[in-house]
């Protein structure tokens, strides 16, 4: 075929299998059909079927780019899978602000415009006992909010074991450069001590900021100081001690410090993640000192940074369980995955491998998201053949598996027990 043999766009568009899509939808996927047809020709290769890739490229724009996943990975807080799956009362929350108006920046009480950080503030501080909070789109910003706000042209105190580099490129010295900040190392990389941060106060020294290894971890000869060290260097100096938490959490969770915690040990100002261990929405979540949080939430770059109408919502249903820790433990899902016990994580596995013929293996999950990096939680897999896995992506909907010592294993600490039909059903199709 030769390139003027093809039809035009308008041509195209016209066949009434595409035309029944709309005139708009028609052309675009005749465009993008015909332009592949001409590099085919160009190339010496048949035209194809124009009117069948046009088919093909219309359902491609019809059909959803973010899918919902099955997680049989056993990493709870996976980032590559979304992070935290929302508990049903966040959805909720979710569903009935976002299905209509909402008071989201209005005062009901004195019919005039309010905030939108008044919200959250009073369950903040219940749960917490911070002096005031504030929400922003996530922890990096959180912590960018609070260089610019409380340090920009002034230097920051940071120890060099905790010049970390974390997902995506992610560098704590990056985010000091934009924040306006000067960045001040102190200490050595496996050893930093309170004095190192005491002799390199100077004039222009704006605060002293502790940040969460995540992943990273020293180990061997070390010392950090403990955050009540930091604090009696920093109060006699007049200086705010910030704490980025990372992950974060409201409850105890291994060796992770709560936001609670931090606060008890002198922290001014307390950054961390909704997404993560909390259980909720992607949000940075600032905690602390009601006149630092103020100057954040005055700063010209907080409006840039703000949560939306739906990540407020879905964070106040989570936050919202909390109130009964027992009850968060049950109904939020990062915290049921952690603290499921061995047994029932087992037990789900055996039923699965019975379901689809597989085999059932020890394994051990993590926490994921940068938070507990060392602890390894005991869980249990189906074990499958190896060359599932690739077809189990493939699947609707996908399940994202491991693969190890040739086979796939699907860890049953990241699997519900309304997953197992699905999942199972998902094997068998792999298996064709």
């Amino acid at each position: 075929m030769r390139l003027r043999d093809l039809p035009s766009v308008d041509e195209l568009a016209r066949d009434a299998r595409l035309a029944a899509f709309g005139h708009g939808a028609a052309v675009a996927a005749a465009r993008t059909a015909l332009a592949a047809a001409r590099e085919r020709v160009r190339a010496g290769r048949d035209a194809g079927d124009v009117v069948a890739a046009a088919l093909a490229e219309i359902q491609r724009a019809r059909h959803p780019r973010l899918h919902r996943v099955l997680n049989a990975t056993g990493v709870v807080v996976h980032t590559n899978l979304g992070r935290a799956p929302l508990a049903e009362a966040a959805l909720e929350r979710v569903r009935e602000v976002g299905g209509g108006y909402s008071n989201l920046e209005y005062d009901l009480e004195r019919a005039r415009r309010g905030s939108r950080q008044e919200h959250l503030v009073g369950l903040l501080r219940r749960l917490t006992g911070a002096e005031a909070a504030l929400v922003v789109n996530n922890n990096a910003a959180a912590v960018l909010l609070a260089l610019a706000a409380l340090a920009e042209a002034r230097e920051v105190l940071v120890s060099r074991g905790e010049l970390v580099e974390i997902g995506d490129g992610f560098r704590i010295p990056d985010v000091l450069a934009r924040s306006g900040a000067r960045l001040v190392e102190v200490g050595t990389t496996n050893r930093t001590r309170a004095t190192d941060y005491e002799g390199a106060i100077g004039p222009d020294t704006a605060l002293l900021l502790r940040v969460h290894p995540s992943n990273f971890r020293v180990v061997g000869f070390t010392e950090r100081p403990a955050l009540r060290e930091l604090a009696a260097v920093a109060r006699p100096a007049g200086l705010p001690l910030v704490d980025d938490l990372g992950s974060g959490a409201l409850v105890d969770l291994h060796d992770e410090p709560t936001a609670r915690q931090s606060l008890d040990g002198g922290a001014d100002l307390v950054c961390f993640s909704g997404d993560k261990l909390l259980g909720g929405p992607q949000a940075g979540i600032v905690l602390g000192r009601a006149d630092l949080v103020e100057r954040l939430r005055r700063h010209p770059l907080q409006r840039a940074l703000r949560a939306d109408k739906l990540t407020l919502a879905a964070l106040e249903g989570t936050l919202a369980l909390y109130v009964d820790p027992e009850r968060a433990v049950r109904e939020v899902p990062v915290l049921r995955a952690l603290r499921e016990p061995l047994e029932s994580v087992r037990a789900r596995a055996e039923r699965l491998a019975a379901a689809v013929g597989g085999t059932v293996e020890e394994t051990v999950a993590r926490a994921g998201g940068g938070a507990l990096p060392l602890v390894d939680v005991p869980s249990a897999a189906c074990a499958v053949e190896e060359g599932l896995a690739e077809r189990l992506r493939a699947g609707d909907p996908p399940v994202v598996a491991v693969v190890r010592d040739a086979r796939t294993l699907l860890d049953c600490r990241t699997l519900s027990d309304d997953d197992l039909e699905e999942v199972a059903a998902a094997v068998a199709a792999a298996r064709g």
